[in-house]
């Protein structure tokens, strides 16, 4: 039994290695860049670890006896789902890894915003040291919060929010009334952006929320709101985000994904004061990442085992090797 572990920035995978050694099951590393890539390095392997790599419909086909994809992340779009439930192949992630770990993160971005922690570190280290230089400061207790997308981290994020601002509204149009917190007002896309002082995105990414964050949404945000992303750097259209904030329309913006990541240098986002930006960190914890790699890992030692991942999102057919 041998797995590829298509790619990773880990700077040490033996919690993986031991997993699958005391499995009896073999881990073939590789940085794989490209369909292709996978292709060539999947060949006698019946599974898949994935973090990055982009895996689909050429891979299932050119590979009948890959069986299992297992995406480290709660996310799954770097795996076409729908291509995988066509050949039969299982997809499976890691759903619940670091719930609070990315809604704390969120919350601190959004709040560091609103008190302008960064704007005052960095007059401070230009010899300014007076409590007015960072522009006005609102009251985070008048303020409304949106809420885009009300999933686990989605709940937790309106659970941290819900006693420090003065209102919490979100939109998701996959829950009904009831699972909406009693704290939390349902709304219409539109109105959230035009009603919150400060959205944070917690939606998956598909094809209904690729770019659904664009110059058209933001331009109804309340002038000096603020916008924070931990979601899928997809979510958001960066180019209608710099246009927006060249109408100095948002007051601050906090990043810790991006469509394309690592940020390039010369990108303009770092060059604007007035944006936050972490490196896809929101998730670590030394908890959390042990979590994350170890859920990821047993769901291909559990469908070895038994047939079927831990945590499976496509329902496939095809069986582990006997």
């Amino acid at each position: 039994m041998k797995v590829l572990f298509t790619d990773h920035d880990m700077l040490d995978i033996s919690l993986e290695r031991t997993l699958f050694r005391e499995a009896g099951i073999e881990l073939l590393e590789a940085q794989c860049r490209s369909e292709d890539d996978v292709i060539r390095m999947a060949q006698g392997c019946s599974a898949l670890l994935v973090q990055y790599a982009q895996v689909g419909e050429r891979v299932f086909a050119a590979c009948p006896q890959i069986g299992l994809a297992s995406r480290i992340g709660a996310g799954y779009d770097t795996i076409d789902a729908i291509a995988a439930a066509r050949h039969g192949v299982w997809v499976a992630n890691s759903p619940d890894y670091g719930v609070g770990e990315v809604s704390l993160h969120a919350l601190a971005m959004l709040l560091g915003l609103i008190r302008r922690v960064g704007r005052y570190d960095r007059d401070i280290h230009q010899g300014q040291w007076h409590y007015t230089t960072a522009a006005p400061i609102p009251r985070a207790q008048n303020l409304t919060v949106g809420v885009l997308g009300l999933g686990r981290i989605g709940k937790r994020f309106a659970h941290y929010a819900q006693p420090i601002f003065k209102r919490v509204i979100a939109h998701d149009p996959y829950l009904i009334d009831g699972d909406f917190p009693q704290y939390v007002e349902r709304v219409g896309l539109e109105a959230l952006f035009e009603q919150a002082d400060a959205i944070s995105i917690h939606c998956l990414l598909n094809d209904g929320t690729r770019s659904l964050v664009g110059e058209s949404l933001l331009s109804r945000m309340k002038p000096g709101s603020y916008l924070v992303n931990t979601a899928r750097g997809a979510i958001i259209d960066i180019e209608g985000l710099l246009r927006v904030l060249a109408t100095d329309r948002l007051a601050g913006v906090g990043l810790d994904v991006l469509p394309v990541e690592p940020v390039p240098a010369d990108h303009p986002l770092l060059a604007d004061p007035r944006v936050t930006l972490s490196p896809h960190a929101a998730f670590y914890s030394v908890e959390s990442e042990i979590e994350l790699r170890r859920k990821a890992a047993m769901n291909i030692v559990s469908w070895m085992k038994n047939g079927r991942p831990d945590y499976a999102v496509v329902i496939g057919n095809r069986p582990p090797p006997r």
